[in-house]
């Protein structure tokens, strides 16, 4: 079966959230994480490939390699269309890296012009004249203006963008999109005769995704978030069946996350209020030298193997910046990164069965410490939030990478809780 389109995705949660796009369009969909190479094998009869990099917040260059490597291995495996999947916050800054990584992906392709759009309706993700909505808050005025990494204080995202590339930017507004496939065709060649390389659209709902989708699906490169690329999916017709093996039955069930966010925050107070087990780890004490590893580890064989554990590095925004006052903000996060990849391969060692972490680099220190490569991508727990499958030493894995924004308020307790049901 031949591939029908590639994704470079710039974090591992955001590839696992455009991945279950991509499934949900019907499309069997692998996920690969970190750049692949000659080595890098995808399950059988894919209709999607998404590679998963850590290039959100790495410097521009680095991001533009990476994604020029991870673009030319999806050549070869057959993508005709390539998909720049980013965070539905459009997180980046003036330096980079949505538009720098999108003027490598488009010039390689040679292609003149092309579409981006970060709405998440289902996330309450939305674009209107340009500006980019969270729920019914302008960005700016959301949590994300306090991101501890890339605080996003704009939120009109022709100005965004014309700041990250040389090239002009410019709008497909929410009437034109409602006009239909044809009329947004229409006005990307418009700007496209103009001279504009970049073109924004509105969108407020899955139906003008999938329209926006639909007049995008020549165009060899293509960007947004999963919205997009859900509404693009359902323009390819599937060739076979989506769905993945069961979920492993036996073993013990855990949490790790690393993540900041108001979500996260709940649902971890979420977890904590259920009387089931959780563990803070003090990142502090870990960079002092104090050994915060084999403490968490002497505390979860101590709890009851019936109950699925939470263990944490998540603080608020406070507790964040005092943290990053002592470290800076690269060494503390580093700090929490090797702490729960480290964490996670001994968690395997010891028979869990289900993963669930969250947190878009706490997701690529878990990968990367499991040595997971590939995975297949099966039932969603929550819009983009899906459980996926890997092959470990220690056997089966179940491993759900949850974007730190993503998820109900209940999800640590109603994925984990329960025993995992095999897939529909």
């Amino acid at each position: 079966m031949t591939l029908r389109i590639g994704c470079i995705a710039d974090d591992f949660t955001g590839g696992t959230d455009v991945a279950a796009a991509f499934r949900r369009a019907g499309l069997r969909t692998a996920l690969v994480f970190g750049t692949p190479d000659a080595t890098t094998a995808l399950p059988a009869d894919c209709d999607a490939a998404v590679v998963a990099l850590k290039s959100r917040s790495t410097p521009a260059d680095e991001a533009v390699a990476d994604s020029l490597g991870a673009q030319r291995w999806l050549w070869a495996e057959g993508a005709a269309q390539v998909y720049f999947k980013y965070c539905s916050t459009f997180d980046s800054t003036a330096d980079g890296n949505i538009g720098p990584v999108t003027d490598a992906l488009m010039d390689a392709a040679g292609a003149a012009v092309t579409l981006h759009c970060p709405a998440s309706p289902p996330n309450g993700r939305t674009v209107y004249q340009g500006h980019l909505f969270v729920h019914d808050q302008l960005l700016s005025d959301s949590p994300l203006r306090h991101h501890p990494l890339n605080p996003m204080t704009d939120a009109a995202l022709v100005r965004l963008l014309s700041a990250q590339t040389p090239h002009q930017v410019a709008l497909i507004d929410w009437a034109t999109v409602r006009q239909g496939v044809e009329a947004v065709r229409d006005a990307l060649v418009t700007h496209q005769q103009a001279g504009v390389q970049h073109v924004i659209a509105d969108a407020l709902t899955d139906e003008d995704l999938a329209v926006i989708g639909a007049a995008a699906l020549e165009l060899p490169v293509v960007g947004g978030a999963a919205g997009l690329a859900e509404g693009l999916g359902h323009a390819y017709p599937a060739t076979g069946p989506a769905a993945a093996g069961p979920l492993p039955r036996d073993g013990r069930a855990a949490v790790l996350a690393g993540s900041c966010s108001a979500r996260t925050l709940e649902q971890i107070a979420q977890f904590y209020a259920a009387g089931l087990p959780s563990l803070h780890l003090d990142v502090l004490a870990a960079a002092t030298g104090r050994d915060v590893t084999a403490e968490a580890l002497t505390w979860y064989d101590e709890q009851d193997p019936e109950l699925p554990v939470l263990i944490y590095a998540s603080a608020s925004p406070e507790e964040l910046a005092a943290v990053q006052a002592q470290l800076g903000v690269a060494e503390a996060a580093a700090q929490v990164e090797d702490l729960l990849g480290t964490l996670a391969a001994h968690l395997v060692e010891r028979g869990v069965r289900r993963l669930l972490v969250a947190g878009g680099e706490t997701s690529g220190a878990v990968t990367t410490a499991l040595g997971i490569r590939a995975v297949l991508v099966g039932e969603e727990a929550d819009p983009g939030v899906p459980w996926t499958y890997a092959d470990t030493p220690s056997g089966d894995l179940a491993l759900m990478l949850k974007s730190g924004n993503f998820g109900s308020p209940d999800l640590f307790t109603r994925a984990l809780h329960a025993p995992a049901q095999e897939p529909k």
